[in-house]
């Protein structure tokens, strides 16, 4: 049997989670829920956090938690604590694309305060001594991070790799049925992208208009014409559409 097959027959029941089925928001979050409740299980783990990866503009633990069998009030806490954009565990996995496992208050942040200090003596309470981390990608570039905590040793590598795997799937099944913007209503033209490629590298449209050997009036025409379909209002927010439906 091969890796493959033996993390889809450890973590993947076909009866309980149908693949190739079309479930609304609220139950692809429960399917989501058990197959997550089954990789924590399988993996000797007792907790488990899937979230959206922190970001500038979104740091917030309560915001980006999408699934999460932390008690209450621990959630409660360190959403109140605002520490998850700067923790420990988010730091390192800032810095790798490699899982890493962290038994040194992952969760709370690096001063020595006494708020960090109530945070990892409840993390300890409730069990969550230790834990296994990485982030993922979707087809879509949105990142993402798995943690599973418990009091369990670090794993095998093979254990690791089971478990990676089995959340590429869990992770690729969400965010399949969870897509919402796959693409601009209206494709562009050759020419539409190729003007807003390099005005994405900083190049004026009589700049553009000599690199492709064109008038800056056909030039400055292709980008209106990609404004309107990326429904922009200016080249800086088209150029930011474009790089999100992967046009650039």
């Amino acid at each position: 049997m091969t890796r493959r097959e033996r993390a889809a027959h450890k973590y993947a029941d076909d009866n309980a989670f149908p693949l190739s089925t079309a479930v609304r928001t609220g139950e692809l979050k429960e399917e989501l829920k058990r197959r997550l409740e089954s990789m924590v299980k399988a993996a000797g783990f007792d907790y488990y956090l899937f979230a959206a990866f922190p970001r500038g503009d979104s740091t917030a633990f309560l915001e980006n938690r999408i699934a999460s069998n932390w008690p209450q009030n621990l959630t409660n806490l360190y959403g109140e604590a605002d520490l998850f954009y700067c923790s420990r565990l988010v730091g390192v996995l800032k810095r790798t694309i490699m899982p890493v496992f962290c038994d040194a208050g992952p969760f709370a942040g690096d001063a020595a305060n006494q708020e960090n200090r109530r945070l990892n003596a409840l993390f300890r309470m409730h069990g969550l001594q230790n834990t296994f981390g990485f982030s993922l990608h979707d087809a879509d570039l949105k990142q993402y991070m798995f943690a599973f905590s418990g009091s369990r040793a670090a794993l095998s590598r093979e254990e690791e790799m089971d478990l990676f795997y089995a959340a590429m799937e869990a992770l690729d099944r969400f965010s399949s049925e969870n897509r919402t913007d796959e693409g601009p209503p209206e494709n562009l033209t050759r020419r539409e992208i190729e003007c807003l490629r390099w005005s994405a590298a900083g190049k004026s449209s009589d700049e553009i208009a000599i690199i492709l050997d064109l008038s800056s009036h056909t030039v400055v025409g292709y980008l209106k014409g990609a404004m309107r379909k990326l429904d922009s209002v200016n080249r800086m927010q088209a150029v930011a559409r474009a790089f999100r439906y992967r046009l650039l």
